[in-house]
């Protein structure tokens, strides 16, 4: 379980085919202190499991449906990924519960910096999830926790600090590119409850 709330970017060492998926490896800097084999780390959103420790260096075995559901497939050496390590009991929940499970990919269509110093950044949700989108309801771009801003149908948009941007993977985003979507779990529940309801 995660909140949302970036911890430093991380730098991709490599990103290795291997035979059911591939082996990613990450420069961590100081987020590597501390974490141990087994630990859960999220990368761009995405729950990954440490399976080698090389100094500041951290590995993890993708599958291929990882591969296939979310942006890690399309990482090359020197991109940045946003971090996060999974929560401690009685950590602060800064943003929202985050199960680091993603739900899709959403494109970036318009990212813009605003009078004042604020940028807007607009997304698109893949067909049939824009029932997930609620004005001032959370979401989780690419592991980082947001409210949702203006809706219309498939796109909404989100208000971004100038901090936001700095301390993210943010800051090299271009329109066009894709970011992990994670809805809120507590709407997901909600549909199936009452799917479940009608159907009985």
């Amino acid at each position: 379980m995660f909140s949302g709330i970036v911890e430093r970017t991380g730098e991709v060492i490599s990103l290795e085919k291997i035979d059911g998926g591939a082996r990613l490896t990450v420069d961590a800097a100081s987020l590597a202190q501390g974490v141990k084999l087994g630990d859960s780390v999220a990368h761009n959103g995405c729950c990954l499991t440490v399976s080698v420790i090389d100094g500041n260096h951290l590995s993890y075995d993708l599958l291929e449906e990882t591969l296939r559901a979310t942006n890690l497939g399309g990482l090359q050496p020197g991109h940045s990924v946003n971090l996060e390590r999974s929560l401690a009991v009685g950590d602060r929940i800064g943003g929202h519960f985050v199960t680091g499970h993603v739900d899709g990919n959403a494109t970036i269509t318009k990212w813009e910096k605003q009078e004042g110093g604020d940028y807007t950044l607009e997304v698109e949700v893949p067909e049939s999830c824009e029932r997930y989108l609620v004005p001032k309801g959370c979401i989780a771009l690419d592991g980082m926790s947001l409210t949702v801003g203006l809706v219309d149908g498939r796109r909404f948009n989100v208000w971004i600090i100038p901090h936001t941007r700095e301390v993210t993977s943010l800051k090299h985003r271009q329109v066009g590119d894709r970011l992990n979507i994670e809805f809120d779990m507590l709407a997901k529940y909600t549909e199936k409850l009452l799917n479940q309801k009608h159907e009985n």
